[in-house]
């Protein structure tokens, strides 16, 4: 029976990123694990995003969390990429006159995390994207500095930089069952068997599944369904330039991707964790609510597809070890903001599972142990 320090549960992009930051770490000549229940990683939600980068998108320590995850985008470890994970998009966050104190909530958090928003009036609003109806819009808030997100070239750089650093990739590997033996687990993987000091889950929708099988209070992690499409874009304007549009009140967004637009009816349909379709009733709902605010000609949806963005009550990230359960290590509900703040709450996570402790830079910005421990779930 091989023997591991670390097995993490999950290889879409929290496993694969806090596999690569444990190695950053400094846990040399530790033994770690990533197992992978599908035959490639990334196939459930970390292949289904829709790969922007917002620091106004998520609660204030989704916010926090990705905003100091700027520095390694732009600057990833040598070797991790050969070319940028960010891209220059925009995003213009727009709102009628019910939603404009979302509007004010935005401004907020731009202001608590340093980012630079500028408001504007209907007018301006449309000269950036054409297809706004102005009767319907009020205000608009624009976030020069959003990004598109490369998240295969991420997700990848992760993967490699933890395989180079000798953690071991298994794929088709399920996990069966989980049984504490005293100073660790017995972990089954269909007909496999391996010993773990430490069970790191990192499951994504399937997290309460992977707890349920050791033994470990559940978080009561909610997987939600979210539907997107994908749009002939208009004749005759030149949109792939366009930012990313999202409805303040949290109804639909929009945005230029691959010579197409992406939309989304911003769903969140409760589902059992599987692979998630995209349900005709949804594909309806985003159609209407995009040409309700827009004059887009929809004539077609070349493609619709869905994933599932997992949260626990509070909606932030589910971090730490369980006080009854300290060979067992939550790294999930991270909901539809994973892939944006990957890199720090990854680096989070590393240092929690290494030292105990929340990296300062980050605990500076009100990333703290409590508002992640998994012991908070109970109860909510």
């Amino acid at each position: 029976m091989q023997a591991f320090d670390i097995v993490i549960v999950g290889a879409g992009m929290a496993g694969a990123s806090i596999a690569a930051a444990l190695v950053d770490a400094g846990v040399e000549g530790r033994r770690i694990l990533l197992a992978e229940r599908e035959e490639f990683p990334g196939y459930h939600t970390t292949g289904r995003s829709a790969a922007l980068y917002s620091v106004l998108y998520g609660n204030n320590i989704v916010c926090a969390l990705t905003a100091a995850s700027r520095a390694f985008y732009l600057a990833p470890p040598s070797g991790f990429t050969d070319h940028p994970l960010l891209t220059p998009r925009g995003c213009l966050y727009i709102a009628d006159e019910a939603a404009l104190g979302h509007l004010d909530e935005l401004q907020a958090t731009a202001q608590r995390v340093g980012a630079r928003t500028v408001r504007m009036g209907p007018e301006e609003a449309r000269q950036m994207v054409p297809v706004l109806r102005q009767e319907l819009l009020a205000a608009a808030l624009w976030e020069e500095e959003a990004m598109d997100i490369d998240v295969h070239g991420l997700h990848q750089g992760y993967l490699r930089r933890a395989r180079a650093a000798g953690v071991v990739l298994s794929v088709g590997a399920e996990l069966c069952a989980a049984t504490p033996d005293g100073q660790g687990w017995v972990l089954t993987f269909g007909t496999e068997k391996v010993r773990a000091s430490m069970l790191v889950n990192a499951a994504g929708a399937w997290a309460d599944t992977v707890a349920e099988i050791a033994g470990v209070p559940l978080v009561g992690l909610m997987p939600l369904r979210r539907t997107a499409i994908m749009l002939d874009p208009p004749g005759g304007v030149d949109s792939h330039r366009w930012p990313a549009v999202i409805d303040a009140g949290g109804s639909f967004y929009f945005k230029p991707d691959a010579g197409m637009l992406l939309a989304s009816p911003a769903d969140e349909t409760p589902s059992p964790p599987c692979d998630a379709q995209a349900d005709e009733w949804d594909i309806a709902v985003c159609i209407d609510r995009v040409q309700g605010a827009t004059e887009l000609p929809i004539r077609r949806v070349t493609r619709s597809w869905a994933g599932l963005r997992s949260f626990v009550a509070d909606r932030s990230p589910v971090v730490g070890r369980p006080a009854a359960h300290p060979n067992f290590f939550w790294f999930a509900g991270q909901g539809g903001y994973g892939i944006q703040m990957a890199p720090a709450l990854a680096q989070v996570g590393a240092s929690l599972l290494v030292t105990g402790e929340v990296p300062p830079a980050l605990a500076g910005l009100g990333v703290d142990i409590a508002s992640l421990a998994p012991d908070r779930c109970q109860g909510q």
